[in-house]
């Protein structure tokens, strides 16, 4: 391994610098980020918070971001401030209406395949539905893609679970876990999953066959911080963790977790959402008949 190409500068654990950066193939560089809705007063108005949601991006242009909460126009916003990155969008209402589970990726590096959504009721395939005491419609959006530079296939899946029911989380697991069981190349599951690695929901689904980067990785560059941050500007270890990136190895392919960190970015005492956002260094592995190496979901 190359460590030059995965290194974080001096200083990126406090936010002041970038946290892991851009990378070169084959590694890729996965970022989940619940962006906050553009709706709020000032400070935390969008208007205030898109150039911090650009400096953090800026710093660390990942191959993919998954992203929540945010809305069509947002969005738009956010893809102009990216240069080089396609998206796919569907809000979850329908159309452009409401909060999405929007993917980002870098165009010049990534081609993707297909695409889904669904929805974490009892009709996954019906736009708008919810059940199980949802406080909200939820939902999941999927994207099949190949990396230019490598040839190596991989599935990304982003998910915002709900905020109110644990039943509602549980049997969202369920939904991603069988949605999931489809695929036959590697699985990175990232998102706003509303509970912590205490929760019943978390263990479903990583004693459904996905792994926590987390606890896979060769390096932290953070503690284990809270990612739920309430919109105060020092993070703090604690139970919630809500925000992941998940892997599943496939037959073929490996997935290796390399560094992974909560990016607790700043400016002026103001924090550029409500969340942090969470990120993983991972190198795509054909096995070619070797056993997994260590390291390995």
């Amino acid at each position: 391994m190359n460590d030059a190409l995965i290194a974080a500068p001096p200083g990126a654990a406090d936010g002041t610098h970038p946290l892991l950066g851009p990378v070169e193939a084959p590694f890729l560089h996965v970022m989940t980020y619940n962006l906050k809705s553009a709706s709020g007063r000032a400070p935390h108005s969008w208007w205030k918070r898109r150039p911090l949601v650009k400096a953090v991006l800026e710093n660390e242009l990942p191959t993919v971001i998954c992203t929540q909460e945010g809305r069509f126009r947002q969005l738009l916003e956010i893809r102009e401030d990216l240069d080089g990155y396609d998206w796919v969008h569907l809000g979850r209402a329908g159309g452009s209406r409401s909060e999405a589970t929007a993917i980002f990726w870098d165009a010049a590096r990534l081609v993707p395949l297909e695409y889904d959504h669904l929805w974490l009721s009892k009709r996954p395939n019906v736009i708008g539905s919810r059940n199980w005491g949802s406080g909200t419609i939820r939902m999941l959006t999927w994207v099949h893609l190949e990396d230019r530079a490598t040839g190596n296939r991989f599935y990304v899946v982003d998910n915002h679970f709900d905020h109110r029911s644990e039943k509602a989380r549980r049997k969202g697991a369920g939904i991603l876990l069988h949605a999931v069981s489809r695929f036959l190349d590697p699985v990175i599951v990232a998102g706003d999953f509303n509970c912590g690695p205490d929760s019943a929901t978390y263990r479903a689904l990583t004693g459904g066959g996905l792994a926590d980067t987390w606890e896979y990785a060769a390096e932290h560059v953070t503690p284990n911080w809270a990612t739920f941050n309430r919109w105060r500007p020092e993070p703090v270890e604690g139970p919630t963790r809500m925000d992941w990136i998940l892997a599943r190895s496939s037959r073929d392919c490996s997935i290796e977790v390399h560094r992974v960190g909560v990016n607790a970015y700043t400016e002026g005492g103001l924090t550029p959402s409500d969340h942090w956002p969470v990120q993983a260094v991972v190198r795509l592995v054909p096995r070619r008949g070797r056993p997994s190496p260590r390291g390995t979901p």
